[in-house]
């Protein structure tokens, strides 16, 4: 069979069973994942050392995040050349390797599609911001400035980016503007100029998949078509010039043309290549099957943000926690498991991401006592979840947030750094004393860093990730948390995720395909859920919390054979600490 080669043997309710629909996928963060040369940084000669151990996980398709060649400003979501890879990674012949090393086990490879903005350092926008009449002038956008009644230029809107300030940055050369809705070092490319997006699918697009590989996780995939009028946001913040405008950037009025465009020019002469998109901002489901519908031809999946959002606030306070209960968590899971009943779309599962920290440390309980246990219960959730399952490096073995005493040095993400800055200038000026503490509480759980720790993988220091001074500080309990000592031990959480992986797969019917129902919306300690198909059904119990609860599913489980759970052995008609429980029938 060829890497793309599709198989439609059996159909399911969602229509023709692609490959990707049963499979599990293992998100690699590269410069924390494994380094193969001792300079610090993981490199994808590492990821190529460690592909045996992927596949003895049991998975089958590895999504490597962004390894091209950048100034690293926002860790390669801003990238300098498209064709070719940053040093400190290897080389494009690596790629051609690991797309090799994945084939010749029966696994695939998927590579991060950052086409919404480039770096600064990119040639087409130093092409572009050269002078006014420069023939890629319009493959970015240029705005003149505005005034104040007292002659003081502003941007051209009150527009407030993802990583804190305007979404336009000043250029004094050509004396205008341009849009980024990141950092200023990432300059928004122009999807309305056709030869714009010509050159994204030759230069980001064909050139990869004219190698092997086999689909894109494809970053801010609803922020192409913008409202290019650029009219003001509405003020919702009296004391600031910017304002929240997501509206003004998301599921723009072209987006569906760019997609369906983008998959007929460039993915679709390829076979069945895989498209997962990040969709932010996208609340209701009909809006997303808009884009995910086999015969829309847009993407294979997305990815539903929502539950890398509990408790976050708005974009202006995001590093703010939020308290959550139980009922959020379900609401979020039942939405996105529950809206492609019926349709010919398709939906993931994950709690993991590199954008957000460690289920454990936020869904679970990190303690000593409960961080084993309660990671063994979040993987009998998401094993028993409808759609395409996905992984993050270091969820198999339990990996969880940095200790609560590292102090902002430590951290080195530009989202987070950008808040806690913003928060630190307000209280020099006595704006707001309290904002920067609540920041970093907040940080604490919420911040990107948490997961982009250096990969344990053994007690060796740094956990084994590198030889050298690694870029970002290993998590100070490696040597209890990492991947050899649980290797080696049958009770620990990465042997629980292999067996789970062989168990979602023995079971891909129920698990994978089947409809879902939750049993106990409004209870806030536990979270039961049925998943049905014809005449199967399985009864998923968790306890998410670290007292004993009593099982109100215990009836139903009755009539039914217990499947796996982890704790050795079963009590009737309680859940003890973040108990898990398969039954089936």
């Amino acid at each position: 069979m060829s890497p793309h080669a599709t198989n439609a043997t059996e159909t399911v309710p969602t229509g023709t069973n692609n490959w990707w629909k049963e499979a599990t996928v293992y998100q690699v963060y590269p410069a924390s994942f494994y380094d193969s040369n001792g300079d610090g940084w993981g490199d994808i000669p590492g990821v190529i050392e460690k592909i045996p151990y992927l596949h003895s996980l049991g998975i089958d398709v590895v999504w490597l995040s962004p390894m091209y060649d950048s100034p690293m400003h926002d860790m390669g979501y801003d990238v300098s050349d498209y064709e070719n890879v940053l040093p400190a990674y290897g080389t494009v012949q690596d790629v051609e390797k690991l797309v090799q090393a994945c084939h010749e086990r029966g696994m695939k490879l998927i590579l991060d599609l950052v086409v919404n903005h480039t770096s600064d350092q990119h040639e087409w926008f130093k092409e572009s911001r050269s002078s006014k009449d420069n023939p890629k002038r319009d493959w970015y956008f240029w705005r003149p400035p505005r005034y104040d009644d007292k002659g003081n230029r502003l941007p051209p809107s009150n527009y407030r980016g993802y990583f804190a300030g305007s979404t336009w940055t000043w250029d004094e050369k050509t004396q205008e503007y341009y849009l980024h809705l990141y950092a200023p070092s990432q300059p928004d490319l122009n999807w309305d100029n056709e030869s714009t997006r010509k050159a994204i699918y030759e230069s980001a697009i064909h050139f990869w998949l004219q190698k092997g590989i086999d689909g894109f996780r494809v970053d801010t995939v609803n922020k192409y078509s913008k409202y290019t009028s650029f009219p003001d946001a509405p003020v919702v913040d009296k004391k600031s010039y910017i304002q929240p405008a997501i509206p003004m950037w998301c599921n723009g009025p072209r987006i569906h043309e760019f997609l369906r465009e983008m998959y007929d020019n460039a993915l679709s002469p390829y076979g069945d290549i895989v498209t997962v998109g990040e969709l932010a901002n996208t609340p209701d489901p009909e809006q997303v099957l808009e884009y995910v519908g086999a015969s829309a031809k847009e993407l294979s999946m997305v990815f539903h943000l929502d539950i890398g959002h509990i408790g976050m606030g708005a974009l202006e306070d995001k590093y703010i926690f939020h308290p959550w209960q139980l009922t959020k968590l379900k609401d979020v899971v039942s939405k996105w498991q529950s809206f492609v009943e019926g349709s010919d779309g398709w939906t993931t599962a994950f709690c993991e991401n590199h954008d957000n920290g460690r289920s454990v440390s936020r869904f679970g309980d990190d303690s000593p006592a409960f961080r084993e246990v309660s990671a063994k219960m979040l993987a009998l959730m998401m094993v028993a979840m409808t759609g395409t399952l996905f992984l993050y490096q270091g969820q198999e073995i339990g990996m969880m947030n940095a200790p609560k005493d590292w102090p902002i040095d430590e951290y080195r993400d530009i989202e987070g750094l950008g808040y806690y800055r913003e928060a630190e200038a307000l209280e020099k000026s006595g704006t707001d004393t309290l904002r920067k503490e609540k920041i970093m509480d907040g940080l604490r759980i919420l911040a990107r860093d948490h997961s982009r720790l250096p990969m344990q993988w053994d007690d060796s220091n740094h956990g084994g990730f590198t030889t050298g001074n690694p870029w970002m500080r290993a998590h100070d309990l490696y040597p209890e948390i990492n991947v050899k000592k649980q290797e080696s031990d049958p009770s620990s959480v990465l042997s629980f995720w292999k067996q789970l992986l062989q168990l979602r797969k023995d079971y891909r019917e129920l698990f994978i395909h089947g409809a879902f129902e939750v049993l106990d919306h409004d209870n806030l300690e536990t979270f039961c859920f049925i998943k049905r198909r014809e005449e199967k059904e399985a009864l998923v119990v968790l306890n998410f919390t670290a007292a004993t609860q009593p099982f109100q599913g215990s009836e139903r489980a009755s009539g039914m054979r217990f499947l796996v759970g982890n704790y050795g052995n079963l009590e009737p008609n309680t859940l003890r600490p973040f108990e898990g429980r398969i039954y089936i029938k």
